[in-house]
Formats: C-alpha cells, sequence, structure tokens
C-alpha cells in the first residue's frame, strides 16, 4: 500500500525536507513585507528631516528679497504675499491690489523678467528672484533716454494714445507689454492682445492700448483697432 504523505510534506521544496510549499511562500511573503515595512519607513524618515529643516513660521521670519536692484530684508511671516510686500513695506504701490485672486493682473510684477501676479506669490517663494515693479522701470528709462526723462517709451507711447482712463489697471499692462516688447519688438495686434489677455481694464481702453504698443513698437494700428478722437471721448 502506497506510503500517503502529509499535507506538511506536499510540495516539499527540493533539498529542503520538511518545509512545505505553503511554508515556503509564507515566508517570501511575511519577508516581502518586512521589507516594504523597512523601506516605508527609511523613505519617510528621509523625506520628514529635509522638511523639518524647511518649517517655517507660523512667526515672522527673516526674508530677503531683490526689488527694482535693491536687496532688503524683512521680518515676515510665510503667509505674507509679495503684493503686501511691495506696498506695506517696500512704499511701491504701484503694483495695485484690486481682486486679489490672480484674475485681473493689476498686481502684475515681473519676476526675472516674466509677469507673475504679486498677489498670489508668497514673499518667501520670491527670495532669490529678481523683482521689478512699475517703479523699477524708471531707470531703465532714464537710461535709454537722451533726456533723461523717467518714462518708457511703451509708457510715453500710452500718454500719446490716451491709452488709460482711470489708470488703475495701467500699472500691470505696462509690465505685461513691456515684458513682450523685451521678448519681441515687433509684435503683431494679436500677439499684443495675447500677452495682455490676462488683464482687465474696467475702462474698457483695450483699443488705445493696442494701439501704443504698437506705436512704440513701430508699427501702426490696423483697422480693427478702433480709435476715439480725444475730444469726442466720454471723458475729455
Amino acid at each position: 500500500m502506497p506510503h500517503e504523505r502529509s499535507e506538511s510534506d506536499r510540495g516539499a521544496a527540493p533539498g529542503a525536507p520538511g518545509v512545505s510549499r505553503r511554508g515556503f511562500l509564507k515566508s517570501i511573503g511575511t519577508s516581502a513585507l518586512v521589507a516594504a515595512a523597512f523601506g516605508t519607513k527609511t523613505v519617510a524618515k528621509d523625506l520628514a528631516e529635509p522638511e523639518a529643516k524647511r518649517e517655517l513660521g507660523p512667526g515672522a521670519v527673516q526674508v530677503t528679497l531683490t526689488i527694482n536692484g535693491r536687496s532688503v530684508t524683512y521680518a515676515l511671516e510665510p503667509r505674507v504675499t509679495l503684493l503686501e510686500v511691495l506696498r506695506n513695506q517696500a512704499g511701491l504701490t504701484g503694483a495695485k491690489e484690486a481682486c486679489d485672486r490672480a484674475s485681473c493682473g493689476a498686481c502684475t510684477v515681473l519676476r526675472d523678467g516674466e509677469p507673475v501676479n504679486a498677489c498670489s506669490v508668497l514673499a518667501i517663494e520670491a527670495q532669490g528672484s529678481d523683482i521689478t515693479t512699475i517703479e523699477g522701470l524708471v531707470a531703465e528709462a532714464q537710461a535709454s533716454s537722451a533726456t533723461g526723462r523717467p518714462l518708457t517709451k511703451l509708457q510715453q507711447a500710452l500718454i500719446d494714445a490716451d491709452g488709460l482712463q482711470c489708470g488703475y489697471c495701467t500699472p500691470g499692462f505696462v509690465i505685461v507689454l513691456h515684458a513682450l516688447l523685451k521678448k519681441n519688438p515687433y509684435p503683431t495686434e494679436a500677439e499684443i492682445r495675447q500677452a495682455c489677455a490676462g488683464n482687465l481694464c474696467r475702462c474698457g481702453s483695450y483699443p488705445r492700448v493696442f494701439a501704443a504698443v504698437l506705436n512704440a513698437s513701430g508699427r501702426t494700428a490696423g483697422s480693427s483697432v478702433t480709435i476715439v478722437n480725444p475730444s469726442t471721448h466720454a471723458l475729455a
């Protein structure tokens, strides 16, 4: 009569008497779980250490910013936005606080040459960047002007074309379009419209803004840009 193997003998790994397939697989699974748990703890520890070092606040911390070429240090809570620092600490009120949710462009400044909404950038995040406000364009204008007039060519073109009414949104438009002309000195009207698509003018001065940029670049306004004569302007 053949000998009937016990369950523990069935499927025993060759060369490993007394070790069943089930036990063998269980041991592998247990080892894998232990290794995974150990690896997870190691990764968590590695991530926690730098996070702990970066922990700032909730009290004020030292924040150093480069604004219009000048390095300044303020004691700020990490929650403070770049716009709040510019207006309340630096006294640069050209960037306006309007929507406070990055949807109107009135607070636009340049961060390393790129337009950003200052209301949506934490001051602590702007460390190490070059911040340029509308006030910061004065030095550049004076350097490029034979008469030393503190206006860029674009700003003068906006005045000449009457490209502003209440003027609240104008600094944001100037910053965005200044960045455009830096990258593309001869933009088309479509490119101008695209560049300032995120800037809202509640007075509706868009046609004159577009015309001013075209004039500043040496182009002429197309037929799609309707210019109202200043003498017949509603606010003239």
